[in-house]
């Protein structure tokens, strides 16, 4: 498996920010993403914010829809990195 920085992602610590701030618990979040047809556990949650875990590109606009991130910030976090 590919890595940077010997992490498998670089959102990790912004999805966490951000359902942070939605006051929205890892089962919450997998409970809504469910709901969009994407199936990720808490455990998997865990795993992507602590960098552990690729995050597919469905997974992640699933992800931004159901935490209201903004692709503009996304991208501005890519860029940054």
């Amino acid at each position: 498996m590919k890595r940077f920085n010997d992490n498998r992602n670089v959102i990790g610590d912004f999805i966490k920010t951000y359902r942070e701030k939605k006051h929205c618990s890892k089962m919450e979040l997998s409970r809504k993403l469910e709901l969009l047809g994407i199936e990720l556990d808490r455990f998997e949650l865990y795993k992507i914010e602590t960098n552990k875990k690729s995050v597919k590109d469905f997974e992640l606009i699933a992800l931004c829809i159901v935490l209201d991130i903004d692709f503009e910030d996304l991208k501005k976090l890519i860029e940054n990195y």
